[in-house]
């Protein structure tokens, strides 16, 4: 077994998955210099180990890299590729334990909700490896004499995925695992917050056979990596969760040699509760919607609006869910764990201070109870407006906001009010008035009556402001092809003249 840091409380059963260096071509790298970077545990603040700052050169040799093996990668077959993309699935379902005390270590969510992102990131790696053999192409009927028409799905090519720290490792599987299934080979770039995830990820890869340059995990300062990445030629397809703000500055980077992009962006979800249903029911599923992840969540429900007749019953069966939730290190036995970091909390508070001066009630959440400085205790507003920072923006934090509507038109008007269009939430038991909000909220996936929506099968994404493109499913594996076409002329007819 081995400690993260010293004097730790934590210890892995496989040491060789807590990796401090980057992972390009096959190799541990290092920074120039030893040129690192600490990073926290955010439950306590300690220092868990550090990440590696490559410089451009490095970065770049990664690319270069991927590139080299692009073409025995795409040669191989795709049982083969499934071969070792199984072997991948399984290695991390063996180490299930090791890589979720890894992720609650450097990320800070509850052990529970740790293990089961190994689950669900290990589901991607399973599908993928399945549905490239369906990466059909199509034979075309043909308009031109003697000639056969059709298309063939061919590999983008080198791939990028920029990932977020809120889910360090499915973030990564779900895209990779459609990249790699396709025929690309791939360089991931984790978040700084949370590299340690990514860093186990390559050692099994490597256990599983996946070849050198194919799975390339590379860590660094932000800006310099996405200029690098991203403007590169050789790379065809960038893939990438996060902020609005930095995906735009990726397209922007990256229209110079015009990549293939997908992108998950912002959300800012809108859940709808109608006043046909069970409100004790509605309001416990908004309760788990609004905290999971601590609120740092791009599902995570952002504006719940309430029918006016059951406005005040649903306040108060919500507050009664939400103080049941327990705070803490999520080494414990906790629903809810530390913000990622300080900056975090103090955004939280400056929401929750913005809609307090707008008129907004305070209906429960005391923050002399945070059990450290990363911590913020959920807390519930009413009667938040438009005009507030809760309403507008992404609030990332355990902060919820609620209002009351009359009319169906008007709660779809206003959850459309938004830049946004990633996910919603609709509560009712009337099917026509299902239909009519499913159809009218302008986001990408909307949810009824349920909060279990992802999953591998599925195309995750937004409309809008909220992204480009599809993750999971079939749609999924789709960014990572290119459809070509063929004519072959003077094919012999039907006669075989």
């Amino acid at each position: 077994m081995t400690r993260l840091r010293p004097g730790g409380d934590m210890q892995l059963n496989d040491p060789r998955l807590f990796r401090q260096l980057a992972y390009v071509d096959g190799q541990w790298t290092a920074g120039r210099s030893n040129h690192d970077e600490p990073v926290l545990d955010p439950a306590n603040g300690e220092t868990l180990g550090h990440c590696a700052l490559l410089d451009a050169e490095q970065i770049t040799s990664a690319v270069t890299a991927a590139e080299r093996a692009f073409a025995g990668w795409r040669a191989l077959s795709v049982d083969e590729r499934g071969r070792q993309l199984h072997r991948w699935h399984q290695l991390l379902l063996e180490h299930r334990e090791d890589l979720a005390h890894l992720m609650t270590l450097e990320q800070g969510k509850p052990l529970r909700d740790a293990r089961g992102e190994v689950d669900y990131g290990a589901s991607f790696i399973q599908w993928f490896a399945e549905e490239a053999r369906r990466a059909y192409g199509m034979t075309i009927p043909s308009h031109i004499p003697n000639a056969l028409l059709g298309t063939l799905k061919e590999p983008v090519g080198v791939s990028v995925m920029i990932t977020p720290w809120n889910f360090p490792l499915a973030m990564i599987t779900r895209k990779a695992g459609a990249a790699l299934a396709a025929g690309c080979p791939v360089i991931v770039k984790p978040a700084n917050e949370t590299p340690f995830t990514a860093l186990a990820l390559a050692e099994l890869a490597e256990r599983a056979g996946i070849p050198p340059g194919v799975f390339n995990v590379v860590t660094g300062e932000p800006a310099t990596v996405s200029e690098v990445l991203c403007t590169d030629s050789r790379v065809r397809s960038v893939s990438f969760t996060g902020s609005t703000r930095v995906g735009k500055l990726l397209i922007r980077q990256s229209a110079g040699s015009v990549k293939r992009m997908s992108l998950e962006l912002g959300g800012n979800a809108p859940f709808i509760v109608c006043e046909d249903v069970d409100v004790d029911e509605a309001a416990r599923d908004a309760v788990a919607a609004k905290f999971q992840t601590a609120g740092q969540d791009c599902l995570a429900a952002n504006r719940i609006f309430v029918h006016r007749r059951i406005y005040d019953r649903f306040l108060e069966r919500f507050a009664v869910h939400m103080k049941a939730l327990k705070v803490g290190s999520g080494m414990m036995e906790v629903d809810i764990g530390p913000l990622i970091h300080r900056r975090a909390v103090e955004a939280a508070q400056a929401i929750v201070d913005d809609a307090l001066a707008q008129g907004a009630r305070l209906v429960a959440g005391n923050q002399s109870m945070a059990p450290g400085a990363n911590f913020f205790i959920p807390t519930l507003l009413a009667d938040i407006t438009p005009a507030m920072r809760v309403f507008r923006e992404e609030t990332f934090s355990p902060v919820a906001g609620v209002c009351a509507f009359d009319d169906d038109e008007v709660v779809v008007a206003a959850a459309n009010d938004t830049e946004y269009g990633l996910a919603a939430y609709v509560y009712s038991n009337d099917v026509k008035r299902i239909w009519k909000m499913m159809r009218g909220l302008e986001y990408g996936m909307v949810s009824v009556n349920t909060l279990k929506m992802t999953g591998a099968p599925i195309p995750f994404g937004g409309v809008k402001q909220s992204g480009l493109g599809r993750e999971g499913g079939a749609q999924g594996l789709e960014e990572y092809l290119d459809t070509k076409y063929f004519c072959l002329g003077n094919m012999p007819g039907p006669s075989g003249s």
